[in-house]
């Protein structure tokens, strides 16, 4: 199969994908959206890059930018390299040999990214024909193959199918398929799971991790689910107000958080290890407005560290770690990471009890949360120390080690014998 498009020309030595400086400003009648303040990040081979943030920080619109799929009215400044060479700012028919066969992306709703009046075959078949010399019967049969891979069930009948005619989550892995029907280099997933259950959620993530293997391609992955990224970004970017807060690997950013926007979005996740009646933790207020000029930090607002400086003065990012590039732009990012949990309202998780159970935090992580990558899936061995007198009870709640003794627990029947579930 000989690619149409052949990109042999490119530097293979320089970074997979690139940008530097990017800026992406809107212009409306209220006055200039700056949807993105300058964001600067690089990719590299079967690299996995989440990028996190609160709706309207600036997340999709990065890849929108790197696709070149914006709308005119945006500006666009900055550099987008792939492999050195740049992308922004070419015309439209000069982007093709990139799209789907450099770079491709899976979009956050596929009802609306695949077309309605075509089968899920024949929108395959497309996408391979658009950048391999391959016949329709061959290409066919690649597209068959494609979706037995992202797990679609008797994929030689569904490749007649049309869109309605599969569930949202066989959807997004249709979308998953024609993503990786190029073998492209780059793939760009901006909200995969949203709407979708989390068995779903599951599966779909699942179709994605077969797809980086098989293709060996770096993932750009977008979402507002920190358990997706905890279990499958090495590294992250927290966007916030249109600029990253905070950069590191998926450990730094669980364990050693050392901007407060990070620990508002770590403290705000529902804990498995409360007595469940207590509320959320929420970051205080709403996120800033991004028409026109504005001074500070954008976050000195909702900040409990907030200081005269941070109203004045808008913090570059830092080294908060030189050997492993950890980056916090935070006046304070130091305390940050001292007061941890601390530094937003405390659960009775972070003060330690919880009906006679503690959590000690995941092992060696001194992780004033108690959580990380493992804990935001499941709970991990070793992780709760329980307290004198008390025991672990099943569907019936907790029972101490006395009524264990001398048989009145209750066991879930009236007449006090056990039943069998």
């Amino acid at each position: 199969m000989n690619p149409i498009h052949p990109l042999a020309s490119l530097d293979p030595r320089a970074p997979l994908l690139s940008v530097e400086g990017l800026e992406v400003n809107f212009r409306t009648a209220e006055g200039t959206v700056k949807a993105v303040r300058g964001i600067d990040f690089e990719l590299k081979p079967g690299e996995v890059l989440g990028i996190v943030g609160e709706s309207g920080s600036g997340k999709s619109v990065t890849a929108m930018a790197t696709m070149g799929l914006l709308p005119r009215s945006a500006r666009v400044k900055g550099s987008v390299r792939f492999r050195g060479e740049e992308l922004l700012h070419r015309r439209e028919k000069q982007l093709m040999p990139f799209r789907g066969k450099a770079i491709s992306m899976i979009f956050q709703d596929p009802m609306t990214s695949l077309n309605p009046v075509y089968s899920v075959g024949w929108q395959i078949v497309e996408a391979i024909q658009a950048h391999q010399d391959v016949s329709k019967e061959e290409a066919l049969k690649i597209a068959i193959e494609l979706l037995r891979k992202v797990g679609i069930p008797n994929p030689e009948d569904r490749v007649a199918n049309y869109p309605h005619e599969f569930s949202g989550g066989m959807r997004q892995r249709v979308v998953i398929a024609i993503a990786i029907a190029n073998d492209p280099e780059v793939i760009l997933a901006d909200e995969p799971t949203t709407a979708l259950d989390v068995t779903v959620q599951a599966q779909v993530l699942e179709a994605l991790r077969a797809a980086l293997v098989s293709t060996h391609a770096a993932l750009l992955l977008i979402t507002h689910d920190l358990g997706v990224i905890a279990g499958i970004a090495d590294r992250v970017l927290v966007m916030y107000a249109g600029r990253p807060v905070e950069i590191g690997t998926v450990d730094e950013i669980f364990y050693n958080p050392s901007m407060p926007y990070t620990l508002g979005l770590l403290g705000s996740l529902p804990r498995v290890d409360t007595d469940g009646t207590e509320r959320l933790r929420p970051i205080p207020g709403s996120p800033p407005s991004m028409i026109g000029e504005s001074k500070g930090c954008p976050f000195a607002p909702r900040c409990p560290l907030a200081a005269d400086i941070c109203r004045e003065i808008e913090p570059e990012l830092t080294q908060v770690s030189a050997a492993t590039g950890h980056l916090a732009a935070c006046h304070f990012a130091k305390e940050a990471h001292d007061r941890g949990a601390s530094l937003f309202a405390a659960t009775s998780a972070d003060i330690g009890t919880t009906a006679g159970v503690q959590h000690g935090g995941p092992p060696e992580s001194g992780l004033a949360y108690g959580q990380g990558p493992d804990e935001l899936r499941a709970p991990g061995p070793g992780n709760y120390v329980l307290a004198e007198g008390f025991s672990l009870a099943g569907p019936g709640g907790y029972e101490t080690a006395a009524e264990e003794e001398d048989g009145t627990a209750d066991t879930g029947s009236s007449d006090g014998k056990e039943t069998t579930p």
